[in-house]
């Protein structure tokens, strides 16, 4: 009984931080420890809080963020459709999206993005702040911030390889992945095309690696919280744009999934479940049929 007492108890006060932190006003005389001197950059990130509230503010920029990279990223795949040199770089040259097609997906995604995803960046600061993540002065050297990166992609790959396979069992895939899978030949935009509860479960694998890192191996800033964002939209966007070019990153760098590999699995609805890398796909024997049918398609644009 008193194990459970204990239990109510800290939830209770968990529940209290977080709305104590929902509720912080930026101040800057707080975020710039003494004797610093801010950088410009500091000053104007710092800028975009004072006197407003902290939580909220930190959603609208991550939201701002995030729109931008992901419509930003996807413009020049958008553009090639329209450019008939661009199509031997299609995966899928057979299948064209619709007009239809495009603005169902687009007009959904605003509502999941608006819906989903702002809510969830707005709860993402007081979150941060519990489990320690540094919101001051001064922003951290760009090798920590690109290695810490690199760690949360390793991170989250693992973890949607095996929520993705999960969400390709029984139900769970006709109630829910199936909507991901209504685009067979997918397209930039389609990347975050899902059920609310798909974007929900797999976007924990953006959110969670930071904050456990933070927690139990070092402190993260919340800067390279948005720059993890953007190269996460960065990849997905590329892995559903549905080309492969000559420049691609997986020509270059071989244990990068890419748009071949994914695209693949929109196709055929199996196999390649990993989100940014190769090696789970391989270890787990996941990429067997992709492997044959590459070898046939590259093959094939070599004879041809």
């Amino acid at each position: 009984m008193a194990a459970s007492t204990s239990v109510v108890e800290t939830a209770a006060q968990l529940a209290r931080q977080f709305v104590a932190e929902m509720n912080t006003v930026g101040d800057i005389n707080k975020m710039v420890p003494m004797g610093h001197v801010p950088t410009w950059a500091e000053r104007t990130w710092f800028s975009f809080f004072e006197g407003r509230n902290e939580a909220i503010t930190f959603g609208i920029i991550a939201f701002i963020v995030h729109q931008t990279v992901y419509y930003g990223r996807y413009l020049p795949y958008y553009i090639c459709d329209f450019m008939p040199s661009m199509a031997k770089y299609k995966l899928q040259p057979d299948k064209q999206v619709s007009s239809e097609q495009w603005w169902k997906c687009f007009k959904s995604l605003l509502a999941s993005q608006i819906f989903v995803q702002l809510p969830m960046m707005m709860f993402f600061l007081p979150a941060a702040r519990m489990v320690g993540f540094d919101c001051a002065a001064p922003f951290p050297a760009w090798p920590r911030v690109v290695f810490q990166v690199c760690i949360f992609f390793v991170f989250e790959d693992f973890y949607h390889y095996w929520a993705h396979r999960l969400f390709h069992w029984g139900i769970f895939y006709k109630r829910i992945h199936k909507v991901h899978h209504e685009h067979t030949a997918p397209f930039g935009i389609a990347a975050e095309y899902a059920h609310p509860i798909e974007t929900a479960v797999l976007g924990q694998g953006t959110i969670a690696g930071p904050l456990l890192f933070n927690f139990f191996i070092e402190q993260v800033h919340i800067t390279t919280m948005l720059i993890w964002i953007a190269a996460r939209l960065w990849q997905t966007v590329e892995a559903h744009c549905g080309y492969d070019f000559p420049w691609s990153m997986s020509r270059w760098l071989p244990f990068w999934a890419g748009a071949s590999h994914h695209d693949y699995h929109h196709m055929a609805f199996v196999d390649n479940f990993a989100s940014t890398f190769r090696w789970w796909d391989s270890i787990f024997g996941t990429d067997r049929r992709y492997q044959a049918y590459e070898a046939r398609r590259t093959g094939k644009k070599k004879a041809d």
